[in-house]
């Protein structure tokens, strides 16, 4: 038979029991906390390291294979007279005289940004978004930003001015540098049948023509590619109004860069 003192006696030892562990347990649990933590942050680590390798990994080999198969050194060739006349001969194919003759040019560029050139004024109007750029190439005082058709002055001017610089420098390249061999400062050498023309800013391009004188490619080596000596066809040429020749798809590899809405007006 269980008497009260006995009963007292089990309650007050499973309250100290119970006391016990619980001093057990709030020791442990910076412990149990503290890894728990650790568990989450590896876990974590490890999806993120995942996530870039399964990224990044890919795009270096496929670096390494376009290195490793199409980087060329770039070629010394022979300057004078025969590359002069090479580089006169694809003048000649792309009406060159025309060129001269238009006042005003207008193109677009990869349907983003549209560009209108009055040659003879040297002062080209951008266009893209809400944004409106007249660039004076003569007089860099007169630049002139707006947007929405307003007018803009001070650092929004500056920013979308120097936006609107790069914008014209890049995009004008790919509608007109066959135009631009005999440009002052401009080297032409002769490389077998090809003509390598290093332009200004030092990157140099190796001009392939068919037997007529047309464009048909060039390979590059410049500042902004890792790889020298990339392909890079100019095609679906277009006669302007004025008879000058410009290219409508620049294209490198499977990858196009439409310049549509070509005028050439006088």
């Amino acid at each position: 038979m269980i008497t009260n003192h006995r009963v007292e006696n089990a309650t007050i030892g499973f309250y100290k029991f119970c006391f016990r562990q619980s001093l057990v347990f709030n020791n442990l649990e910076p412990v149990l906390v503290d890894n728990y933590k650790f568990l989450k942050f590896k876990k974590t680590y490890k999806i993120i390291v995942g996530v870039v390798i399964f990224f990044t990994l890919p795009t270096l080999l496929l670096f390494c294979f376009l290195y490793f198969k199409y980087h060329e050194p770039l070629p010394n060739g022979s300057k004078g007279k025969q590359a002069d006349d090479l580089a006169a001969k694809m003048l000649v194919a792309i009406n060159y005289e025309a060129f001269i003759a238009t006042d005003v040019f207008e193109w677009t560029f990869k349907n983003r940004r549209h560009y209108k050139w009055e040659k003879r004024k040297n002062i080209c109007e951008v266009y893209w978004e809400q944004y409106k750029i007249s660039l004076d190439l003569n007089d860099s005082r007169q630049h002139k930003a707006y947007v929405h058709s307003f007018k803009v002055d001070g650092d929004l001017a500056e920013k979308l001015i120097k936006k609107a610089i790069k914008y014209y420098e890049n995009d004008s390249f790919w509608v007109f540098a066959p135009y631009r061999v005999f440009d002052e400062g401009v080297k032409r050498e002769l490389i077998k049948d090809d003509l390598l023309v290093t332009y200004t800013n030092g990157d140099s391009y190796l001009w392939n023509l068919d037997n007529d004188g047309m464009p048909i490619s060039f390979k590059m080596w410049t500042s902004e590619f890792p790889i020298d000596g990339l392909e890079v066809l100019w095609s679906n040429w277009k006669t302007t109004e004025t008879g000058a020749k410009l290219p409508t798809l620049i294209k490198l590899f499977i990858f196009g860069t439409e310049i549509s809405d070509i005028k050439g007006t006088s």
